[in-house]
C-alpha cells in the first residue's frame, strides 16, 4: 500500500498552472528523484507534499502515522540560534545523533556558518525527526565532496523512503530507483533509472514533436480552407467547421517545452596578464585564521578550481582575492584592466523585492551586450525567462533561476 499518494492535483500562482492534474504514488522504499527544468514547480511538489503549500485542487493521501521532513533548498528566512537549537525539532538523542553524524558544533552559531555547513544543519534537523517520507530539494549544495559521499552512503544504507530534486547526476545515478519527470504542469513516472529515461524520453520527445508538426500541417490546411470563403452550409460543413474551432482551441492551449539557453558572454577590454598575485596572506575571523601563508599567482588564461571542506575558508579567499575583504598578514595584488564577473555562493546581489528584469538592467531598459544595445526582456528570454516571469519579483523565482539570472 502506498505511503502517499497525491490524487489530479493543480496548483496556480496566477500564471500558467505549475502542476495540472498531476498524480504520484509513493511506496515504501522508493528513492524518487524528480526532474524538470528550472521553475517548473519541483520544490512546489515538494512543499505540496509536507504539506506547506494546499493545491488548488486535488487531494493528499497519506497512510495514518505517515510522516514526512523536508531539507528545502533555501535556508528559510528567520532561521537562527545555535546548530542544537535548529535542530532540536525532533527527540534529543535523535537531534544529537544527526548532529554528531554531519560533524557539526551542536554550539555554533547557525548565522555565521558557510553555506555547507548551514546544509549539513538542514539536513541533520530532518534526519532528527525519523520521518517515513524525507524529502530533499537539491540536498547536495553547497555540500563539499565528502559530506556528498556521505549523504549517498547513509542515504542507501538506512534504505529510507526518498523524494528528491537534484542536479547532480552521480548523486542521482546512485541513488535513484524511480524517475519522475515534471513537466510542463503534469508528472510522468518513467518508472526506471536515469540512463534508460535518458533514452525514453528523446525517442518520446521525437514522437511528440512529430505529432505536433501532422496537426500544424493539418491546421493551416483548415484555416486556408476557412479563407476561401466556403461557405459553411449542409451539416458537412458545419462539421469541418466546429472542428476547426476546436482544433483552434487546441493550439491555443498547447504549452511549448521549455527552449535552449542561449548564453552570450560581455567581451571585456584583454587585462594584462597578471590577474592576481597574492603573497603570504593570512585571513580570519577573531583570533582564528581561516586562511594562513597563502600565496599564488593566477595568470590570464588560467582556470582554477578552489576544493576544500564545508568552512574552511573557500568563499573567504575568494573575497580576498577580489579585494573584497583585506588580509590581516600579506599582500594581494590585483593586475591592471580587470573586469571581474562574481556569481556568489547565496546570490546576494540580487534584489528580492525589483523585478528579474529590474535586478538585470538596474533601471534600464537595455543592457549593453558586446558593444551592442540589447532589451531586458529580449535578453532575458534568451536564458529562458518569460516576458511574464522577467516582470516578476525574484522572490518568486526558484533556487535554479536565481542562478540562471
Amino acid at each position: 500500500m502506498a505511503l502517499l499518494s497525491l490524487r489530479d492535483i493543480r496548483v496556480a500562482f496566477g500564471g500558467p498552472p505549475l502542476l495540472q492534474g498531476a498524480s504520484l504514488q509513493v511506496e515504501p522504499g522508493d528513492r524518487i528523484c524528480l526532474l524538470g527544468r528550472n521553475g517548473t514547480g519541483k520544490s512546489t511538489l515538494l512543499n505540496v507534499v509536507n504539506g506547506e503549500i494546499a493545491p488548488d485542487e486535488g487531494e493528499i493521501v497519506r497512510q495514518q502515522g505517515v510522516t514526512v521532513a523536508l531539507v528545502p533548498q533555501e535556508v528559510p528566512p528567520g532561521l537562527s540560534g545555535t546548530v542544537q537549537e535548529v535542530v532540536s525539532g525532533g527527540p534529543g538523542m535523535a537531534a544529537e545523533k544527526a548532529i554528531s553524524r554531519l560533524g557539526l558544533s551542536p554550539g555554533a552559531d547557525f548565522g555565521t556558518l558557510s553555506g555547507g555547513m548551514q546544509r549539513r544543519v538542514l539536513i541533520a534537523r530532518a534526519l532528527a525527526r525519523n520521518s517515513d517520507i524525507l524529502l530533499l530539494d537539491e540536498p547536495t549544495n553547497h555540500l563539499d565532496i565528502d559530506g556528498i559521499a556521505w549523504l549517498e552512503t547513509f542515504l542507501l544504507r538506512e534504505a529510507r523512503t526518498l523524494l528528491f530534486v537534484t542536479h547532480d547526476r552521480m548523486f542521482l545515478r546512485k541513488l535513484a530507483t524511480r524517475i519522475v519527470e515534471l513537466d510542463r504542469g503534469r508528472l510522468r513516472d518513467w518508472a526506471c533509472d536515469y540512463d534508460t529515461y535518458l533514452e525514453r524520453r528523446e525517442a518520446d520527445l521525437s514522437a511528440e514533436r512529430a505529432q505536433r508538426a501532422r496537426f500544424d500541417k493539418r491546421l493551416a490546411e483548415e484555416e486556408t480552407w476557412i479563407r476561401r470563403g466556403v461557405k459553411a452550409r449542409g451539416t458537412r460543413n458545419e462539421g469541418r467547421v466546429r472542428a476547426l474551432e476546436r482544433m483552434r482551441e487546441e493550439r491555443r492551449a498547447r504549452r511549448e517545452p521549455a527552449g535552449t539557453v542561449r548564453m552570450q558572454a560581455q567581451h571585456a577590454v584583454p587585462s594584462g596578464r597578471l590577474v592576481v598575485e597574492a603573497r603570504g596572506v593570512e585571513v580570519g575571523y577573531g583570533d582564528r585564521p581561516v586562511v594562513r601563508d597563502f600565496s599564488t599567482t593566477i595568470l590570464r588564461g588560467d582556470r582554477v578550481g578552489v576544493i576544500g571542506p564545508n568552512g574552511s575558508g573557500k568563499t573567504t579567499l575568494l573575497r580576498v582575492l577580489l579585494g573584497e575583504l583585506s588580509p590581516r598578514i600579506g599582500t594581494v595584488r590585483l593586475g591592471t584592466r580587470l573586469t571581474v564577473a562574481y556569481s556568489d555562493q547565496l546570490r546576494e546581489s540580487l534584489d528580492e523585492e525589483r523585478t528579474v528584469a529590474e535586478n538585470l538592467g538596474d533601471g534600464s531598459d537595455t543592457v549593453t551586450v558586446n558593444g551592442r544595445p540589447r532589451h531586458v526582456i529580449g535578453y532575458l528570454q534568451d536564458v529562458l525567462f518569460s516576458p511574464d516571469r522577467a516582470r516578476s519579483p525574484v522572490r518568486v523565482l526558484s533556487g535554479g533561476e536565481r542562478n540562471r539570472l
